[in-house]
Parts: structure tokens; sequence; C-alpha cells
């Protein structure tokens, strides 16, 4: 390389190598291909998002303050009243009490998949969930990836990995391409 002196200090012309030229075309290649894979699911997380934002648009979306004087019926027979909807003693996991269509409802999850069993606070009575509407289906299946069953954890460990390297590489090709810029062929730096 041609070398400069300016004083008492030398100085190289700064130029890429093959070697630096070759490994940002290999890491822009693959930031696109990262970019490419990560870009599905997140436009789908981002949509869901956007509906969830929203007024009125996914069911439970709305939150109501619990109107706890107009609670008659105990944990326990919510639970009991669930059990002889089923027909059978339910794992219950979670047993939650919220307001739901201006009426204080127990939920109660577990023994029936992705269903639940809502029993009003007020009278007792029990009924299966209803099924959601497409807008809610969409929110839980994209947000939540609940499509993915058993996978689900895997599935957003997998693509919150890609997306950190997606973001990583496009740093370094930032901090190359600006780096680049700013340099210009006639500026020497000091020799290593």
């Amino acid at each position: 390389m041609p070398k400069a002196v300016l004083g008492e200090t030398n100085y190289q012309v700064c130029r890429p190598t093959p070697q630096n030229i070759f490994m940002r075309g290999i890491i822009y290649k693959f930031h696109l291909l990262l970019g490419s894979l990560v870009s599905v699911p997140l436009l789908a997380w981002a949509a869901s998002g956007f509906l969830y934002a929203l007024p009125n648009t996914i069911e439970g979306g709305v939150i109501e303050n619990i109107a706890a004087d107009r609670v008659k019926v105990s944990p326990a027979e919510a639970m009991a009243s669930a059990n002889e909807l089923a027909g059978r003693q339910l794992p219950t996991t979670a047993l939650t009490l919220l307001m739901k269509d201006g009426r204080p409802q127990y939920q109660a999850i577990g023994g029936l998949g992705a269903e639940s069993i809502f029993i009003d606070a007020e009278t007792g009575i029990a009924a299966h969930s209803k099924p959601p509407s497409l807008k809610t289906r969409f929110f839980r299946e994209a947000h939540f990836y609940f499509f993915a069953g058993r996978w689900q954890v895997a599935l957003l460990l997998i693509f919150s990995g890609l997306a950190a390297l997606s973001a990583l590489t496009g740093i370094y090709l930032n901090i190359a391409y600006w780096s680049g810029k700013f340099r210009r062929p006639d500026v020497q730096r000091p020799a290593r």
C-alpha cells in the first residue's frame, strides 16, 4: 500500500481489501435472507397488534371494572357449575372473575383445550364459550402463534433469534456503509 509521511507519523491510504468486500457481500445476502424470513411473521404480528389497538374490534378488548356488588356466586359454586356443564370433574387451571358483555362472569379454563366455560356470577348459569369471530381468531393466531400448537414456544424463539440476527447484520451493514461514506479515498489514517 502506498505510504505517506506527515511529519514523523506514518499513514496508510485506507482501501477496502477483497476479503472485506467479499464478507460484506455475504453478510448483505444473509441480511436479505433473514429479512425475508422474519418479515412474514413480523407483518402478521404487527397487523394483529394494530387490530387490537382499534376499539371494539377484538372480543375482550374492552376493559370494564368488576361490579363486585353484583357477584352472587362463589368461586366454588362456579367451578361446580362448570363441572356440571362438562359432565365431569374438570382439571380447572384458572378461574377468573371478569366483566363480559356488561355482566360479571367467571371464566373456567382447563380440561377443554382452547375452549373455556363462562359462569354468570349473578345467576350461576354456565355456558361454553362461543367461537371467536374471524378478527379475534386472526389476532390470537397471528399474535400469539396459537396455530403452532406445541411448537408455539419454539417458533417464537426461532423467529425472535432470526429477528435479532437480522437487526445485528443490519447494524453491521450500516456501520460499514456509513464509515465508508465518510472516509474519502484521499484521507489517510495512521498505520498499525
